[in-house]
């Protein structure tokens, strides 16, 4: 996603005021605020005003959220925005791998993307982080567990080619570039990534590396892609898209969920008539060969553009957009939301309902209902 996209909804959600947009809700208790009527041009009101974090539209949330969700700092970093994509977690070592967004190093002048391990407390202490030094991830930005380390996008610069990279979760990181394009064209700027259960890797590949300046001129669509490494082979399965950018599969892996943040360009350039939202597909067979038909709009953002996304193990969407998290059912019904001031681009889910928030300087932990697992890892 585009570095200035948060800094753009909270700009705009902060010039509105309580009378400028009448808006009913029944007083907030603890950390809920729930509902109770909704004009649809109030969004911007209700993230300058809504104090609690956990907003319920629909009485599923609260059973999403337990009797007692809670959000809590972590991480804090003032210098650079450390926490922007990826959220790839290792139980084994309580350990989360985030992605920053773009920022000038002090030092060079030159725009730099760092990876972060963050090391987990399992009480009240600090947190430990270490920037990961790796040599084969140009710009990353998108990451998921594979095998028994991660994959990770590389975006890519002017002078190296992107695309999908290995990375070690340990010291000394090694890390390899597995695939950089399609029958000799290089892709654009990989952006998220998910695996299936039967091995393939399925990924968006949007041009926002060209118009940020990282990226040579595009030399293919804006597509989502299926790589089978066991084949070794890599097709498009899906275009038609503005700028496709989170991807994630529903539990039994039969939808396929893709966001488009098409609502803001790499010149950071936006407007609403641009699509901001999610579409799902059916994953068959054809064949022989899995393809993805039905194409339908799931959801839209009612604040920013969908960003990360991911479901729980109920079946239920989550993604990252312009106000926090959203939450959606499995039939496109907004249930709720997790509220950050500034948005988030992307989240990951830990253990027994935790949800780690990135929040570009500030990394959040959610707790929620224990039950509420990510579909990903199912712990």
């Amino acid at each position: 996603m585009h570095m200035l996209l948060l800094d753009v909804i909270h700009n705009v959600c902060s010039s509105f005021s309580k009378a400028c947009l009448p808006f009913s809700m029944s007083s907030p208790s603890g950390p809920f605020a729930t509902v109770a009527a909704m004009n649809l041009t109030s969004t911007a009101w209700r993230v300058a005003n809504l104090t609690a974090p956990f907003a319920v539209f629909q009485d599923a949330a609260k059973s999403l959220f337990g009797s007692s969700p809670s959000l809590q700092l972590v991480h804090e970093n003032k210098t650079h925005p450390f926490a922007h994509e990826a959220g790839v977690f290792f139980p084994q070592t309580n350990s989360l791998f985030i992605t920053s967004n773009q920022f000038k190093d002090p030092a060079s002048g030159s725009v730099r993307i760092v990876i972060t391990r963050v090391t987990l407390s399992n009480g009240t202490g600090p947190v430990h982080t270490e920037e990961v030094h790796t040599d084969h991830v140009p710009m990353a930005n998108g990451g998921v567990n594979y095998k028994d380390g991660m994959l990770l996008c590389a975006q890519g610069t002017k002078n190296s080619s992107g695309g999908l990279s290995f990375m070690q979760p340990r010291a000394p990181y090694k890390s390899e570039l597995l695939l950089t394009g399609f029958h000799g064209r290089d892709f654009n700027s990989v952006n998220d990534v998910v695996v299936h259960a039967d091995g393939s890797v399925w990924f968006t590949d949007p041009i926002y590396g060209f118009e940020q300046g990282l990226r040579p001129q595009p030399r293919l669509p804006s597509q989502v892609y299926r790589w089978d490494p066991a084949r070794k082979s890599v097709r498009p399965v899906a275009d038609g898209f503005g700028r496709p950018n989170g991807i994630a599969f529903s539990p039994d892996q039969k939808t396929l969920y893709v966001t488009d943040t098409d609502w803001i360009h790499g010149d950071g350039s936006k407007v609403d008539t641009r699509v901001s939202s999610i579409y799902a597909f059916d994953v068959t067979d054809h064949g022989g060969q899995p393809s993805l038909t039905n194409r339908r709009l799931f959801a839209m953002a009612d604040t920013g553009a969908p960003d990360g996304i991911k479901c729980d193990v109920h079946g239920n969407v989550y993604a990252g957009c312009g106000d926090g998290i959203s939450v959606w059912s499995a039939g496109g019904e907004l249930l709720g939301k997790i509220l950050i001031k500034g948005g988030a681009a992307n989240f990951a889910f830990g253990r027994n309902g935790e949800m780690f928030i990135m929040n570009e300087h500030k990394l959040w932990r959610a707790q929620l209902a224990q039950s509420t697992k990510g579909a990903l890892l199912n712990i």
